[in-house]
């Protein structure tokens, strides 16, 4: 169906609003979701020059539909990229990332404190094909500078991190890659293009985990790739076609209709976030908070800067606790005691998750990788969601006040 083309210059809440494939026939106002493997061709020769990429057209849902194009394009948008791809999970998106960036010899710089299951992907995984990774401070940029090599292909960070909230500086990362000839990837996850646009600051591509804040209400796995038109096309769709760590169209209608709510969430997830922050560093139980919205958090100045002025919405902090076997205790009894919120590993749904990393989100790792990541037995992480923040706060003393 014909319509008008978006005008230029979009402010962010419409583009999460209306940037989509085009209608059909039938003028839907809602994007349609194409539930389908296969998409049937006129003719051979068409179906041979689709094939080929010689000409445009929907061929199999493994990687191309037009359900997932639309979210692709939306995410894009609002990242500031010139294209972006869907894949199944946000951990498919790394593996994604490496497969289509990295071969046997290659070396990747990571910050040592990323998500858990990244450290396990890049450490290990790879390491049994040749790659190899060292992993550095988050926030001393000399660690990075003296970590590159010849064969530094890529440089991986993720802003803030899970789940201690630390900060890297974008630009000069991307900065000290360009210089040496590799490529800077920047995971969005914690502050979505509603907060922070890596690609403004440099990066070359942005990872996300859609099943968190991009979603927004825990019901689907998703992820997605972000960047230029020719690492999009050119690197990573031949992997994909091949490989098949493919974004089904359901699960990308939903992360569709999820960043419509985006920015409107974020702003309200991330206001009681830096509330129930202020509230924690108050209490007489609590040790320490991980929150960049407060004065106290190290990169506090660094994290207003590229995160539009706001902290997210996840806040961490430690109970006392004077052996890692009692800050252990203490930590599962505060989250054992919580009748409200709900005890998972996930983040980014508008129902408030606890956790506690070092069982959970970072058990994989040995604790030799924990500690150098700095996750405590004491540590607990909560993902603030929608629900009233009096009802947070009393849920939480149920198990701070009785310690």
């Amino acid at each position: 169906m014909s319509q008008h083309p978006l005008p230029d210059h979009l402010h962010l809440d419409t583009l999460a609003v209306r940037e989509a494939v085009d209608k059909s026939q039938y003028g839907e106002n809602s994007e349609a979701l194409y539930l389908t493997s296969s998409f049937t061709q006129p003719d051979c020769e068409t179906a041979a020059r689709r094939f080929s990429g010689e000409q445009d057209g929907y061929i199999y849902s493994r990687f191309t539909n037009p359900t997932t194009d639309s979210m692709e394009r939306r995410l894009a948008a609002l990242e500031g990229a010139e294209a972006c791809i869907g894949t199944a999970s946000g951990m498919a998106a790394v593996l994604l990332l490496c497969m289509g960036l990295l071969k046997s010899g290659d070396h990747v710089v990571c910050s040592r404190s990323v998500f858990g299951s990244t450290m396990k992907l890049l450490g290990s995984e790879f390491g049994k094909f040749g790659v190899t990774t060292s992993f550095v401070s988050q926030t001393d940029l000399v660690e990075w500078k003296n970590a590159i090599t010849p064969n530094t292909k890529l440089l991986f960070a993720e802003t803030p991190t899970n789940p201690l909230t630390e900060v890297c500086d974008i630009r000069a990362l991307a900065d000290i890659a360009h210089a040496a000839g590799a490529l800077l990837a920047v995971d969005n996850c914690f502050c979505t293009p509603a907060l922070q646009r890596p690609i403004d600051l440099g990066a070359d591509i942005v990872v996300h985990s859609g099943t968190k804040y991009l979603d927004g209400q825990g019901r689907v796995i998703a992820g997605a790739l972000c960047g230029s038109h020719e690492l999009i096309t050119k690197t990573f769709i031949p992997v994909m076609r091949s490989a098949g760590m493919s974004l089904s169209p359901f699960n990308a209608w939903v992360v569709l209709k999820g960043l419509e709510t985006l920015g409107i969430r974020m702003e309200a997830q991330c206001q009681r976030a830096l509330e129930m922050a202020k509230w924690l560093e108050a209490h007489p139980k609590v040790a320490r908070v991980y929150y960049p919205g407060l004065p106290s958090h190290p990169q506090h100045e660094l994290a207003m800067k590229q995160q539009s002025g706001k902290g997210g919405a996840v806040v961490a902090f430690d109970v006392h606790g004077s052996t890692p076997a009692e800050g252990r205790k203490n930590a599962f009894h505060v989250i054992d005691s919580t009748r409200l919120m709900s005890v998972t590993a996930n983040l980014g749904d508008v129902k408030t998750i606890i956790t506690q990393p070092a069982s959970t989100s970072h058990g994989r790792l040995t604790e030799e990788q924990r500690l150098a990541a700095g996750i405590q037995q004491h540590l607990i992480r909560v993902a603030v969601g929608l629900e009233h923040l009096d009802d947070l706060k009393a849920d939480l003393s149920r198990g701070l006040d009785t310690l």
